[in-house]
């Protein structure tokens, strides 16, 4: 059996040279960034590590090293300030839906383009941990807000230390807040634990203690016994 072509969408694999030729009139992947920038794994989950505003889809060519083929087209998407990986994950499927809407036609009539990727100008990222997701107090608010949306739910989430085991924080919010030791909690109000950051602080609305139940922070603070001056992190809870 010999495709015309062959497509790959999120396929986790490199695909074998010998398959490739299979198909005549081309092989083609469908790769969740905009390309050249962030080939390799992960690409929805290292965009929002990284803060960028703006993300997309890309087709193009498979040839042996990934997403290096030449470019068929793009789609760009805007990267919203609440968007975690599962919500640009869906707008990437509306983007992907509307990029092959217009490309499959052109590639069907042999009319659609292909320019070679510029390799040097783009950026490469391996795969994602678990516990690539440890909070790093030290960082800015921003930054740490960025990794918690990239790996909220349904991923392993991001994590800080407390009691001995992971604190698991599934949303959060950068807030103004006193000048503090990073990790330290500055408040806790029925609105959520305010810990110091490198710069700012973040607002913890959503967290878990362990394999506990997901409560919000503040009656996971009352139960637990977070106050002001509690620190979070690798200290423990120490007050």
């Amino acid at each position: 059996y010999r495709p015309d072509f062959l497509f790959s969408f999120y396929y986790r694999y490199m695909i074998p040279q010998a398959v490739l030729d299979l198909a005549p009139r081309g092989a083609l992947n469908l790769h969740g960034s905009l390309l050249p920038r962030y080939r390799g794994r992960a690409p929805v989950n290292w965009v929002l590590v990284n803060g960028e505003r703006e993300t997309g889809v890309s087709l193009h060519t498979m040839v042996a090293k990934p997403d290096a083929g030449g470019l068929v087209d793009q789609e760009p998407v805007p990267v919203a300030f609440e968007d975690t990986a599962f919500t640009l994950f869906r707008k990437l499927e509306a983007a992907a839906t509307k990029l092959l809407d217009r490309s499959l036609p052109l590639l069907l009539e042999n009319r659609a383009p292909s320019r070679p990727l510029d390799l040097t100008a783009g950026t490469y990222f391996g795969g994602r941990k678990p516990q690539d997701g440890r909070i790093d107090w030290t960082w800015d608010a921003a930054r740490i807000y960025d990794l918690i949306r990239a790996v909220t739910h349904p991923y392993p989430g991001a994590f800080t230390e407390w009691g001995g085991g992971p604190l698991y924080i599934w949303w959060a919010l950068p807030v103004e807040g006193p000048c503090a030791e990073p990790g330290s909690v500055t408040a806790v109000t029925r609105d959520g634990i305010v810990v110091a950051c490198g710069r700012g602080a973040l607002r913890l609305i959503t967290i878990q203690k362990g394999r506990d139940p997901e409560l919000p922070a503040c009656a996971l603070a009352r139960l637990e016994g977070i106050e002001e001056g509690t620190r979070l992190g690798p200290t423990g809870d120490q007050r």
